[in-house]
């Protein structure tokens, strides 16, 4: 069995990591320290190239999830974007005040994506209650769930994984990210994993000018192509990487 390797980017020289390492999908965003925002029109020109399937992030700003209409209108703007663009998909998220998902508002920016590849991201992990917010996401035709099973990371969330793959019955794809490395992707072979997510980053110091005036942070991470490999090597000889869109 084949399992699919996203790497999340957000930079030119991290997407060509990623395609150099072997990704199957390439999540493109900016600004990954605050989770991951929509990146710009001119990353996604750039990216829709590279030969590997690419999904934009449509988040407008760090923080919650809760949209509001002006939010909405930029959100439904960077879709066409990522559509012009040439893009495979978009990886949307929307959430009511309790936490639960806006089905409305989702159904709503789905609509824009028209027939996009489709990733319900991280505000997944916030909802009360996963299995009902599991069976909204069929309804509304989302591909596939980036989630955590709700806690910091996929591998203290192992077992919620599993209970919500269960639940999918194929239906779905639970994608497990957050915390994903080559030494603890191990704990998620058990799994029926179709596919993962990470950053497969390393950490980089910053010694120019740029970090003293406050441009760049002393110390970040990059996109490497090696630990790309090496997380399809640790889902072991039987789980390479596939490389379709999904």
């Amino acid at each position: 069995m084949s399992v699919l390797v996203e790497v999340c980017v957000d930079t030119a020289e991290g997407l060509a990591e990623a395609v150099r390492g072997g990704a199957g999908r390439i999540e493109l965003c900016s600004a990954l320290d605050l989770g991951g925002l929509t990146p710009s029109v001119g990353m996604m020109r750039r990216a829709a190239g590279s030969g590997v399937p690419i999904y934009a992030m449509i988040r407008p700003r760090a923080g919650n999830f809760i949209w509001s209409p002006d939010e909405i209108a930029m959100m439904e703007a960077d879709i066409a974007a990522a559509h012009e663009a040439g893009l495979q998909g978009v990886v949307l998220g929307a959430s009511l005040p309790d936490g639960r998902l806006d089905t409305d508002m989702l159904g709503l920016l789905i609509k824009r994506a028209g027939g996009m590849g489709l990733t319900l991201h991280r505000c997944f992990d916030l909802v009360p209650d996963q299995s009902v917010a599991l069976e909204q996401a069929v309804d509304l035709g989302v591909a596939r769930i980036l989630t955590s099973g709700g806690a910091l990371s996929a591998p203290q969330g192992v077992d919620r994984l599993l209970a919500l793959m269960e639940q999918a019955k194929g239906r779905i794809v639970i994608m497990p990210g957050g915390g994903l490395t080559p030494d603890t992707v191990g704990g998620l072979r058990h799994l029926d994993l179709a596919e993962v997510h990470s950053s497969c980053s390393v950490a980089v110091l910053t010694h120019d000018k740029a970090a003293d005036f406050g441009f760049a942070p002393r110390l970040g991470r990059r996109t490497d192509a090696a630990q790309v490999r090496a997380l399809r090597n640790a889902l072991g000889p039987d789980r390479e990487n596939g490389s379709g869109a999904r």
